[in-house]
Formats: C-alpha cells, sequence, structure tokens
C-alpha cells in the first residue's frame, strides 16, 4: 500500500485539508503521515497553533488512515469520537507533523492514535479517534 495509497491521498485530496494546507509524505496500512506548516490563520493568541487546528489536522490524518484500511465493500468513514492532550506549543512558522498509527482496525470501527509533533521533535498533541466504517 505505500506509493498507492499516498498516491490516492494526494489524488482525492480532502477540501478542508487543502485550506489548512496539509500535505501527505507517506501512507501505508500502519502508518499515515502528514505535515502543516503552522500560518498566522492558523493561530491564536500569542502566534502559536489554535488548538482546533490541531484537532482538524489530527482527524484529517486518522480518517485517512481508516481509509486506505476500509474493508471491501465499505462506502467511507466518518469520525464517531475524538480526544485531544495538548502537549506543547507550536509556533507561527513551525512544520508540525503528525503520525497516525492503528490502535483497532475492525469492521464497523477503527481507532487511531496521532501524534503532532514539532521539528525539534517535541510532541504537540496526542490525539485518539475513533472512526465508523460506512
Amino acid at each position: 500500500m505505500t506509493a498507492s495509497a499516498l498516491d490516492m491521498l494526494k489524488n482525492h485530496p480532502l477540501p478542508f485539508a487543502v485550506l489548512m494546507g496539509v500535505e501527505f509524505v507517506s501512507a501505508r496500512a500502519d502508518e499515515v503521515v502528514a505535515q502543516l506548516t503552522v500560518r498566522p490563520d492558523l493561530c491564536t493568541a500569542g502566534s502559536i497553533v489554535h488548538g482546533g487546528a490541531l484537532m482538524a489536522f489530527a482527524d484529517t490524518v486518522g480518517a485517512a488512515a481508516t481509509f486506505i484500511n476500509l474493508p471491501q465493500g465499505a462506502k467511507g468513514t466518518t469520525t464517531i469520537e475524538s480526544k485531544t492532550n495538548f502537549l506543547a506549543a507550536g509556533p507561527v512558522g513551525e512544520m508540525l507533523t503528525a503520525t497516525a498509527t492503528p490502535v483497532h482496525r475492525g469492521s464497523r470501527t477503527q481507532v487511531w492514535q496521532t501524534r503532532i509533533t514539532r521539528g525539534d521533535g517535541k510532541a504537540v498533541a496526542l490525539v485518539t479517534q475513533t472512526q465508523m466504517v460506512l
């Protein structure tokens, strides 16, 4: 799934992900990685990335991971639960990396954990989300 999964994500971009500037770097069944540069319009006070932007970034990557792992006959996926731990600031100009890995991949739901880090490796957020298989 390495090259074809990444190509699939790049060839069928999610409109909100495009608006945010999410770029998928790698995609395989057990890991999806994307990057996002923190722009001023994604920030809150103090020129740090807004928590909602972090959640949307992680949701995009977890949903993409579910999408490339959908069982035969599934029509899509939707997020049914998400929990975020905010751990550190992501300042404007910083390149953030989100790495989603599976916790559970079932026929009805999938659970993914997405770790968002800064360029120096410091964890910015840890997100666990449950995706429903449609």
